[in-house]
């Protein structure tokens, strides 16, 4: 954690984030990355979702995810439809959101990448064959109630069965990196 000169904290990440002229812009099929830069300004945490379609278990590295109401308990996430397990995910009946520790940037890659492999890390099934995976500080088990368009993406809202808060802290995402938060005292 580094602490700028009035008090305040801030993240910290793998590096030091980079310095970016302003700019004001129409976002457009010509400036996606500009577009996507400017949103990566805004730190997400860092999670898993897991299915299981059949016997295979599936997972893959999320940031978009939110509560939308704590009555009833629902939360939502945002599958990127050119994901190659897109039809898998968003029409999952049951699935699990992990909220990754610090420590786990590695698996949150592992996931990225292939998602349907979990041999690198602890996992098992819970009540509805969804895998479980061990060490994240938070985790919710969820049922899928509805399924929204969103551009490339689709809006899944669940309501959480079941929640689990392990504490820790949690992996971050700003600016394309992982990293870590520690609050003031």
């Amino acid at each position: 954690m580094k602490e700028n000169t009035d008090g305040r904290h801030q993240l910290i990440a793998k590096s030091n984030a980079e310095t970016v002229e302003p700019s004001v812009f129409v976002p457009s099929t010509g400036n996606v990355r500009e577009y996507r830069n400017a949103l990566g300004r805004f730190g997400t945490g860092v999670t898993i979702v897991t299915t299981s379609i059949g016997d295979t278990p599936l997972g893959i590295t999320v940031n978009s995810f939110a509560s939308v109401s704590l009555e009833p308990a629902l939360v939502l996430w945002s599958p990127a439809k050119r994901s190659k397990h897109y039809a898998e995910f968003e029409s999952a009946p049951f699935y699990a959101i992990h909220v990754l520790n610090h420590s786990q940037a590695e698996l949150a890659s592992h996931f990225a990448r292939d998602a349907r492999s979990f041999s690198h890390c602890d996992w098992h099934r819970g009540d509805n064959g969804v895998p479980l995976i061990e060490h994240s500080v938070a985790r919710f088990e969820c049922q899928r109630l509805h399924s929204h368009d969103g551009g490339d993406h689709a809006i899944v809202v669940g309501s959480v069965v079941r929640a689990a808060n392990f504490g820790g802290e949690p992996l971050m995402f700003v600016g394309g990196e992982y990293g870590r938060f520690v609050g003031a005292a």
